[in-house]
């Protein structure tokens, strides 16, 4: 794997350890130092730590007879920890000699580039990323069929000194980086211009964050590939759907908790749930969380040490290109107002008056009726106004003044109310999904509303599905494949789509197109962003 076994002598070195501060030194110095004792303490922490994971948990299991875990899992669950923790060793030993020579050098950005900036590092900490929910999920499985090793990770969190488990020491290479970071901004603050150690600690914390960047979208990916399985393991073997999750040939392009709202014929909510949304490739599945652990003890002693995550029940699935996206005043009003009355697809049949008896309000009809009121009352201040114009004498709180104080204020009510509504609409996400067709055999639609986090989720969602559907096309099956550093192909998703073919010299063609795929991206002002539609290129960088 392009790592070599070095021998090492037995003897240690010493550890890094400040002297004492010196007199005369500046606030800035000060801070400096003490920044600098933080990250030598953090890291002595660190390396202690992936020290436990191979003495106290590793190397006990793999002598352990009989096996308490195959060596074959061992060498899973630990995997890249002993490289991990060897070039924190170097690190360390290069450290304490910087450590030793702080008051006349005052250097330790340059440090960090020599140590992090390798491809052996990259490398290491990669497959360490890629392999930890693999490894979480190993050892989840052998705390449910092996009593033995159940009792081995309680034993040893319950000798351990901070009483910290076998996940939370495991999950600190996930957060060592961030950490690095964190701390040398801190340094680089503290650092005045033309310091000699300024441009070094901007160089470093480059390649810190490029490195936690390329680590979190590996770290993205492998939840990805987990919330599949998770999903999967919710749905009978014998069902379609099953089938289609363990084909191979999907992908999650996204997935979040959202918030599924129903409500009544008065506005008021009647169901406000969690539920987890996935997009694939190909399809789209909405499904109930259960957090809860199960009641059996050996369970709860589980969860105590290694999180179990939460268990999934299907509540539907559709076929991508059968889900629109319905915004507020689109199909010529049809959902104008954000007022919705849709029938289920399992509702009764109509009664005579073509009234559907299962109705299901969507969007927020409270604050929309709530702004009809007003507007019926600003009328009805507005006649009386004119009924006070006519008045011939003088009357106490009966003139023109304070009727105007009343048109003005229902006003200034009526602006608060609609800037509720287009807060509200900017994180409700309305899709129009295909139901089970009536008894004559028309089809039927019913609508989802969900709440987003933020906007900007909503947004997300939006693109990602019209990119998603534009992905489906024929022109894009299987995909323009493009080989990355590694000689690997790609995942036809993740390659460019081919969005649209416009004429290279036609400004109005260039124009038109650019127009619907503006509409077809955007959800309000804040929608869509020009530099993602010069290029199909461009459009699919912006997933």
């Amino acid at each position: 794997m392009g790592l070599l076994e070095v021998s090492v002598t037995d003897i240690k070195p010493p550890a890094p350890e400040l002297g004492p501060m010196p007199d005369g030194l500046s606030p800035q110095q000060v801070i400096r130092r003490h920044i600098l004792g933080s990250i030598v303490q953090s890291e002595g922490s660190y390396v202690e730590s992936l020290k436990r994971i191979l003495q106290d948990y590793r190397d006990p299991l793999m002598e352990s007879e009989p096996k308490v875990l195959s060596a074959r899992k061992c060498q899973a669950v630990f995997f890249r920890v002993k490289e991990v923790l060897h070039c924190h060793s170097m690190f360390q030993i290069a450290l304490s000699s910087r450590v030793a020579e702080w008051d006349s050098t005052e250097k330790i950005g340059d440090l960090f580039v020599a140590s992090f900036s390798k491809s052996m590092v990259l490398d290491v900490y990669s497959d360490y990323v890629n392999n930890f929910t693999s490894a979480m999920s190993i050892i989840k499985k052998a705390c449910l069929t092996k009593p033995a090793f159940l009792e081995f990770l309680k034993r040893r969190q319950a000798c351990s000194p901070d009483r910290v488990t076998l996940y939370g020491l495991m999950v600190k290479p996930i957060q060592r980086f961030p950490q690095f970071i964190l701390l040398l901004q801190d340094m680089l603050k503290n650092t005045p211009r033309g310091h000699p150690d300024r441009l070094s600690l901007q160089l470093a914390l480059t390649e810190l964050e490029t490195l936690a960047e390329k680590l979190n979208e590996q770290k993205r990916l492998a939840d990805q590939v987990a919330e599949i399985q998770q999903l999967t393991k919710s749905v009978s073997d014998r069902s379609s759907l099953s089938k289609l999750l363990t084909s191979g040939q999907r992908q999650l392009l996204l997935c979040e908790t959202l918030t599924e709202t129903v409500y009544g014929d008065r506005g008021q909510l009647i169901k406000s749930k969690e539920r987890r949304v996935f997009l694939l490739n190909d399809m789209l599945v909405c499904a109930n969380i259960n957090f809860k652990p199960a009641s059996s003890r050996g369970q709860l002693e589980i969860s105590s040490l290694v999180p179990l995550g939460p268990k999934y029940v299907v509540k539907w699935n559709t076929a991508l290109p059968q889900v629109q996206v319905v915004e507020v005043g689109q199909d010529g009003g049809a959902y104008d107002k954000d007022n919705v009355l849709i029938q289920h697809a399992g509702a009764k049949k109509a009664s005579a008056s073509g009234q559907a008896q299962n109705k299901v309000y969507l969007g927020p009809p409270r604050l929309f009726q709530e702004l009809q009121d007003l507007q019926k009352d600003l009328a009805v201040v507005e006649q009386i106004t004119l009924l006070i114009s006519t008045l011939h004498g003088t009357y106490q709180n009966l003139n023109m003044t304070v009727a105007q104080d009343w048109c003005l204020a229902l006003q200034r009510l009526m602006r608060v109310k609609e800037e509720e509504i287009h807060s509200a609409n900017k994180c409700r996400l309305r899709l129009l999904l295909p139901g089970k067709p009536d008894k004559s055999g028309r089809p039927i639609s019913f609508m989802v509303v969900f709440i987003t986090p933020n906007p900007l989720s909503k947004i997300s969602w939006v693109n990602r599905l019209h990119l998603a559907k534009i992905g489906l096309r024929e022109e894009n099956q299987p995909g323009w494949l493009c080989p990355d550093e590694d000689r690997k192909s790609k995942a036809p998703f993740w390659c460019p789509i081919l969005a649209c073919c416009i004429p290279a010299f036609s400004s109005r063609a260039l124009s038109l197109q650019a127009d619907e795929d503006i509409s077809a991206l955007g959800t309000g002002e804040q929608a869509w962003d020009p530099g993602q539609i010069n290029s199909p290129r461009r459009l699919a960088d912006g997933q």
